[in-house]
């Protein structure tokens, strides 16, 4: 009995001792210990404007496990910092990581109606009307730091924001009753805010094909694609020259330029297609869709001299780059081209659907 009594006591010690130390084994407390140090010795050597400098360095090279490292450590140093919580958030998101992104952003709600950037990641990361609130309340805390600070910047977040609205409307919520409306309200929105703008404008040009008022959608694609293709056109961009004139020349990214190719072959401007394409594969000539692009650019041309209309440099410029791509153009004769007879369309969203996944 005496034997048994003594166990229970030191068993109780050894509790006890666990709950004095916050339930850490040696191994735990010794990493929490070289965590602090570590802290304390980036508080010592770098000010948070120094780490949050280099984050937005490695932010502007797409480096972002690098740009969470040092926003973390900035972190570390002021924990309650709205501006490198609101970063490291928009970091998570940008990297995928949901969970992470979201636990920022809850820690954030604190603060509820400062900074902006955090609803746009939740309305990234959200779907259909959880998106819409997100993106709203974003939009209203980016209105009123316009009112206080005119910029140009924010001026084109709006723009931004609101087009992300028209997404929503034209994706997610296309079924509902009064959508249509409500995606080009928030496009007009987006275009007030940056008229010149070619997302906004792009956006604008596939609702209204969607509503079938092709003359007019068309007019938009073209005003969009003027906005920034004549500065493609001077001499072919690498890809890190393309990254570094993106915010200057208001240059979309590439997954947009792709959706003008598709848009602009569906409206039947092949050659102002092929210089968009052209850009594409400067950047990258191993995307599967933009080489099918370019087949279905040059299948095109093929369908139209068929129907006597003379476009034959265009259509020897299309065989070159497929040339150049290592793509077949040529038919054997007698064979059939099924991709070129009276029923041919040049492309279909369900053959899209079908080569995206």
């Amino acid at each position: 009995m005496g034997g048994q009594a003594k166990a229970k006591k030191k068993s109780k010690v050894k509790r006890k001792d666990l709950r004095s130390n916050g339930g850490l084994s040696p191994q735990e407390r010794m990493k929490l210990k070289m965590q602090e140090k570590a802290k304390k010795k980036t508080a010592e050597k770098y000010t948070v404007e120094q780490l949050l400098e280099k984050t937005e360095e490695c932010m502007d090279s797409l480096e972002f496990e690098m740009a969470g490292r040092f926003c973390q450590r900035a972190l570390d140093v002021e924990p309650d910092n709205l501006f490198t919580l609101d970063l490291l958030g928009h970091i998570h998101s940008e990297r995928g990581d949901i969970t992470k992104a979201t636990e920022i952003s809850f820690r954030e709600s604190l603060s509820p109606d400062e900074g902006y950037s955090k609803y746009m990641s939740l309305g990234q990361m959200n779907t259909g009307r959880e998106a819409i609130q997100y993106y709203t309340k974003g939009i209203q805390i980016l209105l009123r730091t316009l009112e206080k600070n005119p910029s140009t910047t924010v001026t084109t977040d709006v723009c931004v924001a609101y087009c992300s609205v028209a997404e929503i409307y034209f994706t997610d919520l296309c079924m509902e009753d009064g959508a249509g409306d409500q995606c080009r309200e928030a496009i007009e929105k987006a275009l007030s805010y940056h008229p010149d703008n070619p997302e906004a404008l792009q956006l604008m040009a596939s609702y209204l094909f969607s509503t079938e008022k092709n003359q007019e959608g068309r007019e938009y694609l073209m005003r969009s694609v003027s906005a920034w293709l004549p500065a493609l056109s001077d001499a072919p961009p690498s890809k890190q020259d393309m990254e570094d004139q993106q915010t200057e020349n208001d240059i979309p990214p590439y997954e947009s330029r792709i959706t003008t190719a598709k848009l602009l072959i569906e409206a039947e401007e092949y050659e102002v297609a092929v210089d968009v394409l052209e850009g594409l594969l400067e950047e990258d000539d191993e995307v599967v869709q933009v080489i099918r692009f370019f087949i279905n650019v040059y299948l095109s041309l093929q369908l139209y001299g068929k129907l006597c209309c003379d476009d034959g440099p265009m259509l020897e410029h299309v065989e070159q780059l497929l040339g150049d791509l290592g793509g077949e153009t040529e038919v054997e004769e007698g064979e059939a081209d099924p991709a070129v007879d009276e029923d041919f369309v040049p492309s279909s969203d369900e053959e899209e659907d079908a080569m995206e996944h």
